[in-house]
């Protein structure tokens, strides 16, 4: 904010004179009690995961599923994988 006015100094392939609306979000986080139940359940799920040592970087997965896709696509087309 600058003397009362919104300043945003970002670039943008939007004409000039374009009107942009911004609206005020409520701070929320719109869950209803039976999502937040769920997000709160997974959350303990995913600490239980990080204990048991049961995670997996994406670093180390990536590889395995671009190998599993390339597989799975030249079976799919009918041919044998390199």
């Amino acid at each position: 904010m600058k003397a009362g006015r919104l300043v945003v100094d970002e670039p943008t392939d939007l004409p000039e004179g374009t009107e942009i609306e911004f609206l005020a979000l409520d701070p929320g986080d719109w869950l209803d009690e039976e999502d937040r139940a769920a997000l709160h359940q997974a959350l303990e799920d995913s600490d239980e995961d990080i204990k048991a040592d049961r995670l997996v970087d994406s670093l180390t997965l990536k590889p395995i599923l671009h190998d599993e896709l390339h597989r799975a696509t030249a079976r799919l087309a009918g041919h044998q994988p390199k």
